[in-house]
Formats: structure tokens, C-alpha cells, sequence
């Protein structure tokens, strides 16, 4: 074993060259800065459009409030006319009722005022099919 033929590796003369361990990356993207600036940009842009936009709904919603005024008497005279035609009916279909009953006067009011007194729906539709009552009272609402 004293003569061994395996020559080992050695360094070269002088040294390996210097090995770069250094964190080296490339610049990518925007800087914080400018990120930023772009962020702030955007949100006052953002909140520009959300200023404009409430201006016209609100402008909207004054126009819709003005019709509404203006179509007010209109619905209300309609509501009163119906109302007015089911208490006709009604009346007539209590003297066909009440014919036989001896001292009842058809039509009689219950208040003792001469002012009008809006009736109330039970009133109105005392004689008439529950649905139409129901469909007064919750609209197109439909339970399940």
C-alpha cells in the first residue's frame, strides 16, 4: 500500500475564482411609490363617479317624487270611486238580506257624524269573496 497509483484532485494554482453567494435580482414591476400614487388615483377617480352618480339618482328620485304628486289625485279619486261602487253594492245586497227583518234601515251609519268616514276594508268587502279581501290587504304577495 505504499505506492498508491489514484492521484488526488487538487485546487489549481492561486486558488478557486471568487463564488458570487450575493442575492442578485432583477428590478420587476413599479415601485412603491408609484403603486401608491396609482392607488390614490384610482379612489379619487372612484369616488368622483359615486358624487356624479348620487347627483343624477337623486335628481332621478325628485323627478319620480314630482310625478308621483302629480298622479296623487288621480289614484285617489280612483280608489274613492271603487270604494264608493263596492259600498253601493254592498248596500243593495243588505236590503236584499235584511228585507224581512222588521225596523232595519238599510244603509244606516254606524258613526254618528255627517262627515265621511273612510270604511275600513272588512267593511268594504264585508259581502264579498275572503280573496278579494286578502288580495286588498297583501297585494300580489303570495305564500307558499
Amino acid at each position: 500500500m505504499a505506492g498508491s497509483k489514484v492521484k488526488q484532485d487538487m485546487p489549481p494554482k492561486g486558488g478557486y475564482a471568487a463564488f458570487d453567494y450575493k442575492r442578485n435580482l432583477p428590478k420587476r414591476g413599479l415601485s412603491g411609490y408609484s403603486m401608491f400614487a396609482i392607488g390614490i388615483g384610482v379612489m379619487v377617480f372612484g369616488y368622483w363617479r359615486i358624487f356624479k352618480w348620487n347627483r343624477e339618482r337623486r335628481r332621478l328620485q325628485i323627478e319620480e317624487m314630482e310625478a308621483r304628486i302629480a298622479l296623487m289625485p288621480l289614484m285617489q279619486a280612483e280608489h274613492d270611486r271603487m270604494t264608493l261602487r263596492k259600498l253601493r253594492e254592498n248596500l243593495e245586497e243588505e236590503a236584499i238580506l235584511m228585507k224581512d227583518v222588521p225596523g232595519w234601515k238599510v244603509g244606516e251609519s254606524v258613526f254618528h257624524t255627517d262627515r265621511w268616514v273612510t270604511p275600513l276594508p272588512q267593511e268594504v268587502f264585508n259581502l264579498r269573496p275572503r280573496e278579494e279581501l286578502l288580495n286588498k290587504r297583501f297585494g300580489f304577495l303570495r305564500y307558499v
